[in-house]
Parts: C-alpha cells; sequence; structure tokens
C-alpha cells in the first residue's frame, strides 16, 4: 500500500514543545480538511504529510518553547497518568462497597494511604520533573 503524502503550504499558531525546537504544535491547512491542529514530530512514522518539509516551511516563525511552558506540559502529563492510576486501582475498589468491605483494616488502611499518596503526587519536591510514584 502507497501512502501520499499531502502537501501543506499555509500554517499558523506555530509554538515549539521542545528546547531543540523540533516539535511543534502547529494548525495547518489540509487540503481536505481545512484547518486543523497538528503536532509536528520527527518520529512520527506516517507520512501523510512531510514533517521535514513542514518544518521547514515554519522555519523559525514560531513561539519558542519556555522551561514554564515544557514544565506545564510535564505536570499535565504526570496529572494524568496519576489519575489513571486513581481511575483503575483505587477508584474502582474504593467507591465499590462489596470490594471495600471484603479488605482488612489493614488493607483498607494501606489503600488509603496510596489514593492519598497519589493525590500527593503534585506537591512531591522536584515536581514535575522528579516524581517518586507512591505504590500499594
Amino acid at each position: 500500500m502507497t501512502t501520499t503524502t499531502v502537501a501543506i503550504t499555509e500554517y499558523r499558531n506555530a509554538s515549539s514543545l521542545n528546547a531543540a525546537n523540533t516539535r511543534m504544535d502547529v494548525e495547518i491547512n489540509h487540503p481536505d480538511y481545512g484547518w486543523i491542529p497538528y503536532t509536528i514530530d520527527p518520529s512520527d512514522t506516517d507520512t501523510t504529510i512531510d514533517n521535514s518539509a513542514l518544518l521547514a516551511l515554519v522555519g523559525d516563525d514560531f513561539a519558542p518553547s519556555t522551561q514554564e511552558a515544557r514544565d506545564a506540559a510535564t505536570a499535565a502529563s504526570v496529572r494524568s497518568s496519576r489519575d489513571s492510576l486513581l481511575a483503575t486501582q483505587v477508584d474502582p475498589i474504593v467507591s465499590n462497597p462489596l470490594r471495600w468491605d471484603a479488605m482488612t483494616d489493614q488493607q483498607k488502611a494501606d489503600m488509603s494511604a496510596y489514593r492519598l499518596a497519589l493525590l500527593d503526587v503534585p506537591q512531591q519536591a522536584g515536581f514535575p520533573n522528579t516524581v517518586s510514584w507512591p505504590t500499594l
């Protein structure tokens, strides 16, 4: 199967996602879909859009990445991971009275401590770049 590369000739609102300015969020004017959000990523294996050509088109016309923006993105990712752990490992147990009642007092205490430790991840020293994930 051959993939056709779509030529992108217009973009707007380019914003770098890393210090090397090789990953960017941008809006592209796709010939079939109009203006759509797109992430330029050199490691993307989908060749529908030529990321190298798009990166060359953008050139230096972008909002540079700042440490604050990178930290905010990392913090959002860490919080998302934390929320996923809560949703898959904690909430199904603590919100189900049958499961909760079947636990020993020690298991309940351990689960409560684990839940609190997950909720406190953003308060850890070094957050968001250094996280010590609690274990159950």
